[in-house]
């Protein structure tokens, strides 16, 4: 008899507006992607748990055989993801108790189909996905074992972009249209440094608690960003947030900082300080692919490709 094969998948994300402010109500604009993450679950010998994670290129980048009794490591390729995904596997058995309480064996294979180190969302997709297996909600499962504001998860299974907003004790998102006509002079640049969004979470999110016209001034941009019909008003609202936000954390916008000289405006996304950088121009893909190359930076990636 043929093994049974289960397959989910969960879309990357980046966050265009409300970065730390979501986490104190904000409203932020999500964008998920075209890219995300595949999870093939087999019924497999034994009583234990094989797990393969492959990069983009299909090679594996962390593997191990874990014990469904307490999930502890057997073998493991790396301790510190054994952790996490045993931290999330825990939580989704508390979630739902039926949850791998056979002890029958499965391999699990998980495939990405964008590098590691771009930070689209290779946890978010993966706590998505489990969810989807553990047939619990992906947003308590999430809140069980991160401490983000759940935008990714959103993203994970959205069609179009989306508004996104963390309440006391709810969340609300929407999909919304967002097709101007100048997405073909956005662009996303990857600095080559991975951010840590959790320890950057942790370090700036908390000083936006309590600041109210701030988190009411994100929300009106989140809101009137994604009405505006030309470039320069869409410009004008992303060099206000990171002002805004520049101010709140105590650094320099990205652009001041690294990119003085780029003619057009350049947004941080999402935890600043690495991952992508939102860079738009009405110079064209060749002035900006050029541009960042001088400062030895060569993935741009045009909104409309990776853009769901």
């Amino acid at each position: 008899m043929d093994p049974i094969k289960k397959k989910f998948y969960a879309r990357g994300k980046l966050l265009l507006t409300g970065e730390y402010a979501v986490l104190h109500g904000a409203k932020a604009v999500a964008l998920p992607l075209k890219v995300g993450q595949r999870m093939t679950v087999t019924n497999a010998r034994g009583s234990d748990l094989i797990w393969e994670a492959l990069d983009d290129n299909g090679d594996i980048w962390y593997e191990s055989q874990m014990s469904l009794y307490d999930f502890s490591d057997i073998k493991t390729s790396d301790e510190q993801i054994s952790k996490k995904l045993a931290k999330i596997l825990k939580a989704a058995v508390r979630e739902n108790s039926e949850f791998l309480s056979t002890w029958s064996g499965f391999k699990v294979e998980t495939q990405l189909e964008f590098p590691l180190n771009w930070g689209l969302g290779s946890s978010s997709t993966l706590i998505a996905n489990v969810a989807e297996w553990a047939e619990v909600n992906a947003f308590h499962l999430y809140f069980a074992v991160a401490n983000g504001s759940g935008y990714d998860i959103a993203c994970a299974n959205a069609d179009e972009p989306i508004h996104y907003q963390l309440g006391d004790e709810s969340l609300h998102f929407n999909e919304i249209e967002f097709k101007p006509s100048f997405l073909n002079k956005l662009f996303f640049v990857y600095q080559g440094a991975k951010q840590d969004s959790e320890s950057s979470v942790n370090t700036h999110g908390k000083k936006f608690k309590g600041k109210k016209d701030v988190i009411n001034r994100i929300s009106a941009i989140s809101d009137e960003i994604i009405q505006t019909k030309n470039l320069q008003t869409f410009n004008n609202l992303l060099e206000e947030h990171e002002t805004i936000i520049a101010g709140v954390i105590g650094e320099k916008p990205v652009k001041e900082r690294l990119f003085p000289d780029f003619e057009g405006t350049i947004k941080s996304l999402g935890a600043w300080g690495g991952d992508f950088i939102l860079a738009t121009t009405e110079k064209g893909e060749d002035y900006v692919k050029s541009y960042f190359a001088s400062k030895k930076l060569d993935i741009v990636k045009p909104y409309q490709s990776i853009v769901l």
